[in-house]
């Protein structure tokens, strides 16, 4: 009977463990950090393979070369892009981190753990400024997003014109890269519809790769756009939460210090009395 009775018990100290610890949790802050890992992760890893094919794609096929010296080119803009690629990596894998952590301070069971931290004007202001820095990473994302949509756009082009070879076969249609501004006016880098360097680009997997990869990088921007919707979601909550708590924290301080004043009162009229009987 004592067994039984120390195992339901027991079970019971686990069920109550385990409700604390996913109560602890903040689920909002989680979710939004995972969103935004796998979408920094995608865009930047398929950005960066998709920009190498296309340095592929203009050497291969357009037959571009890279200009001597620190000339700004074509190939020194895609150089520029992939390293933002990777300080974009870094800087948001800590910045999801401090999100983290701020979401886990601001939940009850945590400020329960450690004290009233956040119900501070320090706290508060550190929310706040994560807040400010949320809102103007998700305009940036929305610009990234918006930026990569364009060789989305023009891959898609050239990839509709590989898929129709036999429809525009007959038409004298060409890619010229002035249009795209990867080269000067002066130069002339064409491909033309008909043409055996159309058809082995066509046929490579280059192209093919190269496209898909640029869907998957706007896809991953996408991502971490709504994960910026969800971090001001859930910092917002905070900030309301931290904001409620300070007042009550206020009137709670307030409150006590009233009472004790009464008590104080109560206690010197009480030996007040006590002198003048004695």
């Amino acid at each position: 009977m004592e067994e039984n009775m120390d195992e339901s018990q027991s079970q019971k100290g686990c069920k109550e463990c385990c409700e604390r610890c996913v109560g602890s949790l903040p689920w909002a802050s989680l979710i939004a950090t995972i969103l935004l890992y796998m979408g920094v992760a995608l865009f930047c890893g398929c950005g960066h393979e998709a920009l190498s094919g296309t340095v592929s794609i203009l050497q291969n096929y357009f037959e571009v070369i890279r200009a001597p010296g620190e000339t700004l080119d074509v190939f020194t803009i895609i150089d520029i892009l992939k390293y933002i690629i990777y300080g974009l990596a870094a800087g948001f894998f800590v910045f999801g981190v401090l999100l983290l952590v701020e979401g886990f301070f601001t939940t009850g069971a945590i400020r329960d753990l450690y004290g009233e931290f956040k119900i501070t004007a320090c706290g508060r202001c550190l929310t706040a400024f994560l807040m400010f820095l949320a809102y103007l990473f998700f305009l940036v994302w929305l610009g990234v997003t918006a930026f990569t949509s364009l060789p989305v756009f023009m891959y898609f082009n050239v990839w509709s014109m590989c898929q129709n070879t036999s429809l525009v076969e007959g038409a004298n249609l060409c890619l010229d890269l002035r249009q795209f501004g990867a080269v000067t006016i002066s130069e002339e880098r064409k491909v033309c519809a008909g043409s055996e360097k159309f058809f082995k680009m066509c046929e490579s997997n280059e192209l093919d790769l190269t496209f898909h990869l640029f869907v998957c990088a706007l896809a991953g921007a996408g991502a971490a756009v709504i994960a910026m919707v969800h971090f001001l979601m859930a910092l917002a909550a905070n900030w309301g939460y931290l904001k409620d708590a300070s007042r009550m924290q206020k009137y709670e301080d307030i409150k006590s210090k009233e009472e004790q004043e009464l008590h104080d009162i109560h206690s010197t009229r009480s030996k007040e009395r006590l002198n003048a009987y004695t």
